[in-house]
């Protein structure tokens, strides 16, 4: 997984309090309590994601803090040393399209984020710089297709130091694969294209 590979590359999770936002299965909040963290919180919306993600934690013998909430809640705990997440980001119609969508793909909400693809990114970016300790630090990984120049603008305006620290190009799965004359028609790929590049943007709190 992308994200876990950044996050073990970067090194900041040992000794480090940790947040997990959109944790969904908690493989994340779980390898960073793995790689040594102090401490692991973890959110998510969905009861079914935060009993999994506790499952999960059970199961590796490592102790994440899951919580069922809204990311919003994580105010009333920090700030914190390191923020991860995999949020929402595949762009959505305004037409209910599910019935294309196989079950396989998991529950919509772990990806549905709006028209643009960013519904959950734009409050999380603005938001950030507020959750962090000083000299903290944000991984968060999504599509291109949601717009990486604006995440990185949003996190920066806020006054952290962000860059793309990884990326890799993979192709679509059953979602955007779905969706992709949608996107074609909406202009938000090329025609043909089946492939979707997915960057980790790192974001530093001086």
């Amino acid at each position: 997984m992308l994200l876990i590979d950044a996050l073990e590359r970067a090194e900041l999770a040992a000794g480090r309090s940790v947040l997990d936002l959109c944790t969904g299965s908690g493989v994340v909040a779980v390898a960073a309590a793995a790689m040594g963290a102090a401490s692991v919180t973890a959110f998510d919306i969905c009861p079914q994601a935060v009993r999994c993600s506790r499952a999960h934690a059970t199961s590796a013998g490592v102790h994440v803090d899951v919580r069922e909430g809204s990311w919003t809640g994580a105010l009333d705990c920090g700030p914190f040393d390191l923020i991860v997440s995999n949020p929402p980001y595949v762009p959505t119609p305004s037409s209910d399209d599910a019935a294309s969508i196989p079950l396989s793909a998991g529950p919509a909400w772990a990806w549905n984020a709006g028209s643009d693809g960013r519904m959950v990114l734009d409050p999380l970016c603005t938001s950030a710089a507020g959750l962090l300790a000083d000299g903290g630090s944000l991984l968060v990984v999504h599509s291109a297709l949601a717009g990486v120049t604006r995440s990185l603008d949003l996190l920066r305006s806020s006054g952290l130091y962000a860059y793309v620290v990884a990326s890799e190009s993979i192709p679509f799965g059953p979602v955007l694969s779905a969706r992709a004359d949608w996107l074609e028609a909406t202009g938000q790929i090329e025609a043909g294209c089946r492939t979707e590049e997915l960057v980790v943007i790192r974001a530093d709190k001086s």
